[in-house]
């Protein structure tokens, strides 16, 4: 009888006690059908989770219009790395040089602490801030053909050039390799030989491979922004300049230039570069997903390249644009010899090492 009302006396207790702090009293036990309920559990940890995945945008810039070879390939990378991350991170490409001239865009990611964190440039742009692996890759008539240069950007010998700025301490690190066509001069007086070049004053970026270059065919090297290229042919301040053929017709440099001829004296060999800062800001798992668009973009550029190239030429042929095949190199090879061989000779068995990639 005494154990009866001690008992009774404790449920009394415990449930003023769970009255006090606002919590329920226990209940009876549950039936099969609401013991259900903790099975979903996993799935309300789940979802918090997914929510918390900070969403990151990098702003990426590109000196070119976005309709051009390295322009859709900018796109292709947005659409991608959308996609594998579920929208979570966004690439904000500022397309047609709104960011400045790539020089200027490179300086703004190179100092740190900027509002750049990407951008498309020619693989050899870092040559004037120290790249000495990244100047092979802009030495005249290095690759033969676009296969030559896909074995190179799929070799064991890409991702050590792509880390180079990084090692060096320059703040920025390279994802990976496209390309945008063979590079060309153009000029407003028309160029059937390599003799008409001589005297010439034809417009370069700030770059010593390039200068030697012009300097061995006998023209005069001009530095001039890429954006004020066209303001440049159209008054006369210089004579001529070169690009891949895409990017010549973009920026309607045949209205002022129209005269190309296609010695393809480099390769407009492209990488997508990062800075140090906004790299290490991302999670390893949004670092693998920049990583996989990227392979996937280098792809893509691989597949549309000559074949939009290949368009863009007949499409200027058509519209009136005076195109001079060179039919034998080696007088332009000869021309630049010097230039080759100083430029190669600090990093001679790396630079053999990509030529025998042909």
């Amino acid at each position: 009888m005494n154990k009866k009302i001690t008992a009774a006396l404790l449920s009394t207790l415990l449930a003023f006690s769970f009255a006090g702090c606002g919590l329920k009293a226990p209940e009876a036990p549950a039936t099969p059908a609401e013991t259900a309920a903790p099975e979903t559990a996993p799935a309300e940890t789940t979802a918090p989770e997914t929510a918390a995945t900070p969403e990151v945008t990098l702003v990426y810039a590109e000196v070119n219009p976005i309709d051009t070879i390295v322009g859709q390939t900018d796109t292709f990378f947005q659409e991608k790395v959308a996609e594998l991350s579920g929208g979570k991170i966004k690439i904000d490409v500022q397309a047609s040089g709104v960011l400045g001239s790539e020089n200027d865009v490179l300086d703004a990611m190179l100092g740190g602490g900027g509002t750049i964190d990407m951008s498309r440039i020619s693989a050899f742009g870092l040559t004037s801030y120290g790249g000495a692996k990244s100047q092979l890759l802009s030495i005249p008539y290095t690759f033969v053909n676009r296969e030559h240069f896909w074995n190179f950007a799929t070799s064991d010998l890409a991702p050590e050039f792509l880390l180079e700025p990084h090692e060096n301490g320059n703040g920025v690190r390279g994802l990976f390799y496209g390309e945008e066509g063979f590079r060309h001069f153009f000029t407003k007086d028309p160029v059937n030989t390599l003799e008409d070049l001589k005297g010439m004053k034809l417009r370069v970026a700030n770059d010593p491979i390039m200068n030697g270059m012009v300097e061995g065919l006998g023209a005069s090297p001009t530095v001039v922004s890429f954006g004020e290229l066209y303001s440049a042919l159209q008054t006369g301040v210089v004579d001529g300049a070169e690009q891949p053929i895409a990017n010549y017709k973009s920026n309607a440099f045949q209205e002022v230039a129209p005269n190309m001829i296609l010695d393809g004296h480099t390769l407009g060999a492209i990488q997508v570069i990062i800075t140090d800062e906004a790299w290490d800001s991302l999670t390893e798992e949004q670092q693998n997903i920049l990583m996989e668009a990227g392979k996937l973009t280098s792809q893509f550029n691989r597949e549309i390249s000559e074949e939009a190239e290949n368009k863009v030429l007949e499409e200027l042929k058509a519209g009136g644009t005076n195109i001079v095949e060179v039919t034998d190199i080696t007088p332009w090879q000869a021309a630049v010899k010097a230039t080759i061989e100083s430029a190669s000779k600090a990093n001679a068995e790396l630079y053999q090492k990509i030529l025998d990639m042909k």
